[in-house]
């Protein structure tokens, strides 16, 4: 990793005072944070860099959704979607399932949604989480303790600290892949924030599969949350061509021929924006060293 310079650090201690006025204080915001103190976010957010390695920096932003590869973000059809979709949760606390294909730009809406609004909390769910992560989790991306042996005292506590605040959104981030038991617990959860909180989940459609499969045969949570997103799944769509076209220009690629490598390379991939990115970042290489090379011969 290249040495970040005080510009760097500069740009992630903007992100981070960003990042800790979406909680009632810096303390809280360094709660949320694996690994990350409150008095490391203290001397960051002071510009008291000197103690502060360049790897914890790096950390830092990781978390907060601050990238420094320079990336300029455009609003897709599907982010617009998203973006409404979070809005209304929040302004209503509704509870909505976006679902989307990978790479249709969910998690990049969701991060982006979080880093400009406030009483936003990002919890990305995973296959191995049991029961006391889940909640554990809930508790420490808004600020609350997580150190008690009692599960029942730790998300009361978070959803007291929840319901304090004006129009929260919690946004479940592949919430597909969450277990059946955690599934059904949700529900005991959702009850408590009802009327407190908006909740997003985002995922792929095989939950739509899932959610089929659980009603047919009668598991347990299957009725709960199918009702809870009003039976009806929120969809969006991939990419567009002129989605593909606009990241192009807004990311300084202009060259035609390149332009349409990307367009060819997204329609073989099915119009992946992870993809999109990985290749608009190639062919702005090619170009660079093809000028640096001109500009050597010349």
């Amino acid at each position: 990793m290249k040495e970040l310079s005080k510009q760097d650090k500069d740009a992630i201690r903007d992100a981070l005072l960003e990042y800790c006025g979406n909680y009632p204080s810096q303390n809280r915001a360094s709660e949320s944070l694996n690994g990350v103190s409150a008095a490391t976010v203290s001397q960051i957010c002071n510009q008291k860099y000197t103690s502060i390695s360049d790897d914890m920096f790096s950390r830092i932003a990781a978390q907060i959704g601050f990238s420094m590869d320079r990336w300029t973000l455009t609003e897709s059809n599907a982010f617009q979607r998203i973006t409404f979709a979070m809005s209304d949760a929040q302004a209503y606390k509704n509870t909505t399932w976006v679902v989307g294909d990978a790479g249709c730009g969910k998690t990049t809406a969701a991060i982006e949604y979080r880093r400009t609004h406030r009483n936003v909390f990002y919890i990305l769910c995973s296959e191995d989480m049991k029961k006391s992560d889940f909640v554990r989790e809930i508790a420490k991306q808004v600020g609350a303790p997580v150190d008690g042996t009692n599960l029942r005292d730790i998300l009361e506590y978070a959803i007291s600290m929840i319901a304090f605040l004006q129009n929260p959104l919690i946004i479940f981030d592949e919430g597909d892949k969450l277990t059946d038991s955690v599934f059904s617990y949700f529900i005991s959860i959702y009850n408590r924030l009802e009327n407190k909180a908006g909740i997003i989940f985002l995922s792929t459609d095989y939950i739509k599969r899932r959610v089929e499969n659980g009603l047919r045969y009668n598991k347990k949570g299957y009725k709960e949350i199918n009702s809870r997103i009003g039976r009806k799944f929120f969809d969006v769509s991939a990419a567009t061509e002129q989605d593909v076209y606009a990241i192009c220009q807004a990311n300084g690629l202009t060259e035609p021929t390149e332009i349409k490598r990307v367009l060819r390379e997204a329609q073989q991939g099915e119009y992946d924006l992870r993809r999109v990115k990985r290749v608009v970042h190639a062919c702005k290489r090619i170009l660079e060293a093809r000028r640096m090379k001109g500009g050597t011969e010349q």
